[in-house]
């Protein structure tokens, strides 16, 4: 399951299990000093337990016992939650509209993006770093100290089987000692039967062995993994010492109560002291260790340990319930009593989330409700590409599947619903993309918040004639594709764009309606930044397009006159059945969308239709459209087709042939059947712009 990364979340979650693991460390050291004239073996137990738990969150305890519980009442096909929302269009797809702002209605396609690493501040990086060179320098040490001891134990000579423990004679001055994990070996350092007698060599091969049964290195390799991880927590570098101190003590024991002598064990050990020096690695059990006064004193006091007493077992019996038992319990009631109280819920209507995983993990919120009459209406969000809802233009729930039909960015999305209700599992589709989606049922605890939308700015005044204050021109990157016209409100951007494509836009004509226009005009490429505009509000697109016939004029010299001219041009018309139209819900004086998803999947919002005229004679034809629809008003449709060769070429894109068997029809033909418009051929008069003078941009 990947969420996006929430430092404060972490930190916090942080925070409160070293929290629990130091309390744990402190009650677990009372029990230790209660258990101090118990056997030793009982003490490490406790250390360990100690140690183990600073790997082991209560968290993860209660979601284990979760997971028992649910196991038994989840469907095994409901799958984990995270897939992916909304990839953009391919990076050759064209995005062309106008100048609009961003809301229900009318709403820009997804563009993709290169990833942008969010600013999180300098400090976390500060902190993981000093962490990371902690646990790098702990580590290195430790594995230097092993490699050498290893290197040592590899150039020894073999001194036969003791006990079924491998020996190896190693030169140096080493305490005899256990090396190894899986395959333990027996660490004896030359010429030590001379220095100890044979009764001596017995009782320290005996305290060697017990390491091996107690599988001492493996536990003493587990808390040097937790000191490397932990390595600034002191009660982690405490625990460790009484690791030590216990496991000797233990094995002490064990040798003690094999009938040998205390007073002979306690000068081997002094006599190892004496003439070795102690293993510089935990992992690694040797004979001394610990606070030798003190453990000479224990092995003096005699082998026999107190039995633990009835109350003692149950204090033992209590914490290991409390430390293990109590956080899965919890977490076994915790999820059967949720199931309990709350039945699996099979009704789509509610709110859902998940994550698309495209070239950025993009979280998607849909939000389904049930109107009176049992349709599903949906909202669909995109928190991480501006939150702005996209009503779904059709949201159906048959036999478990939920299918949707987000029109205004060209996306669907088709997923089953799981037994318990909780998840769907499907597929979200975009233009020729595919990608798994699973979206999980939210609840008020786990919803993600949906940012507010910026504040709506207010008209500008019908009347006002407003300039751009600034406006920054300069070529566009050669590895740059695609163009676009838009922006926020109060401010207007084109990319990619030459000066034929800005007298297109601004002038609502075809290429061929410009004549007279310098080479330069149809080849460089410009990208264009406004200022804001001088007058209050946000311009209507009347207003855009005079500010920037303005800037055509300062800013390019642009002069020309008028005049017509006969050309062949495409008729815009009613098919026979009639127009197949939604009317526009937006303001009519905010501007309109016409935009691709990709080309030939055109989406078109509050549009008047000399809007589709002119969009389809800026971007589509290589020759003028005109509007004789007498449809009124302002509209919204969706419309897909297979491009031809012919088709798109003011933005230098190559169309290759689609052959698939359900490739949509050419324009023609799909433009009637979705739209009920036609578009016919035809020679026709139309206007055409006379170029009299043009430069090449001013300086900015």
């Amino acid at each position: 399951m990947k969420f996006p990364l929430d430092g404060n979340a972490i930190s916090a979650a942080l925070l409160q299990h070293l929290w629990q693991s130091t309390m744990v460390c402190a009650a677990l050291w009372l029990l230790s000093l209660m258990l101090r004239h118990n056997a030793a073996r009982i003490r490490f137990r406790l250390w360990m337990l100690a140690s183990v738990k600073f790997l082991l969150p209560f968290s993860m305890l209660i979601t284990i016992g979760e997971g028992l519980s649910r196991k038994k009442m989840v469907s095994a096909n409901v799958a984990p939650l995270f897939s992916m929302v909304i990839e953009g269009p391919a990076e050759q797809t064209v995005f062309y509209k106008s100048h609009a702002d961003a809301t229900a209605e009318n709403v820009a396609p997804p563009i993709p993006a290169k990833t942008m690493m969010k600013s999180q501040g300098v400090m976390p990086w500060i902190v993981v770093s000093l962490w990371g060179a902690g646990v790098f320098a702990i580590s290195g040490t430790w594995l230097r100290r092993w490699l050498q001891l290893r290197t040592r134990v590899r150039g020894g000579t073999r001194g036969g089987d003791m006990s079924g423990l491998r020996a190896v004679i190693v030169a140096g001055d080493a305490e005899p000692g256990v090396f190894g994990i899986l395959r333990p070996v027996l660490m004896l350092p030359s010429g030590m039967t001379r220095k100890l007698t044979a009764t001596q060599m017995e009782a320290i091969i005996a305290h060697e062995l017990c390491h091996v049964q107690r599988r001492d290195n493996l536990t003493a390799a587990l808390h040097m993994m937790v000191s490397a991880v932990f390595w600034f927590h002191p009660f982690v570098w405490w625990i460790g010492k009484h690791l030590i101190v216990e496991r000797e003590a233990a094995c002490d024991e064990a040798v003690l109560e094999q009938s040998h002598s205390a007073m002979e064990y306690a000068e081997d050990i002094l006599n190892v002291c004496k003439f070795y020096l102690e293993v510089p690695v935990a992992c690694v059990s040797g004979v001394t260790g610990a606070d030798l006064k003190k453990r000479i004193a224990h092995i003096l006091s005699g082998p026999t340990a107190r039995r633990l007493s009835a109350a003692r077992k149950l204090v033992l019996s209590a914490a290991a319930l409390l430390s293990v038992g109590m956080p899965i319990t919890f977490g076994v009631l915790h999820a059967s009593h949720s199931y309990a109280q709350a039945p699996a819920k099979q009704n789509p209507d509610d709110t859902w989330q998940g994550t698309l995983h495209v070239q950025r993990d993009l979280r998607t919120v849909l939000k389904i409700t049930k109107a009176p009459d049992g349709s599903l209406k949906a909202l669909f969000y995109s928190i991480d590409q501006g939150a702005q809802s996209i009503q779904v233009k059709e949201t159906t729930f048959q036999n478990g599947e939920l299918k949707l039909n987000v029109e205004a960015i060209d996306g669907t999305y088709t997923g089953k619903m799981s037994p318990d209700g909780t998840t769907i599992t499907g597929e979200w589709k975009q233009g020729d993309q595919a990608h798994p989606l699973i979206l999980v049922r939210a609840t008020p605890e786990t919803a993600w918040a949906i940012p507010e939308p910026p504040p709506k700015i207010p008209p500008m005044a019908a009347d006002a004639d407003p300039s751009f204050e600034v406006a920054t021109i300069k070529p566009t990157d050669p590895a740059a594709k695609g163009k676009g016209f838009g922006g926020p409100p109060r401010r207007f951007q084109t990319r990619g764009t030459t000066l034929n494509d800005l007298i297109m836009f601004v002038y609502g004509v075809n290429t061929k309606q410009i004549v007279g226009v310098p080479a330069w005009a149809e080849t460089d490429r410009f990208d264009i930044t406004t200022g804001q505009p001088d007058a209050p509000g946000a311009p209507n697109e009347t207003q855009v397009r005079s500010m920037m016939r303005k800037l055509l004029e300062t800013r390019f010299g642009l002069k020309f006159h008028k005049d017509k001219k006969e050309m062949s041009a495409y008729v815009l018309g009613v098919a026979k059945d009639g127009p197949k139209l939604t009317k526009s819900d937006a303001d009519p004086n905010t501007p309109h969308a016409f935009f691709f998803t990709k080309l030939g999947n055109l989406t078109v919002r509050n549009a008047t239709m000399e809007d589709v005229a002119q969009g389809l004679q800026g971007a589509v034809f290589d020759r003028p459209v005109v509007d004789r629809t007498g449809i009124e008003g302002h509209w919204n449709f969706s419309l897909k087709w297979t491009p031809d060769e012919t088709q798109f070429q003011v933005f230098g894109v190559k169309i290759l042939p689609n052959e698939a068997a359900d490739a949509p029809p050419p324009i023609f033909t799909a433009i009637q059947e979705q739209v009920g418009l036609k578009l016919d051929a035809a020679k026709t008069t139309v206007d055409v712009m006379m170029i009299d003078h043009v430069d090449k941009p001013s300086e900015n």
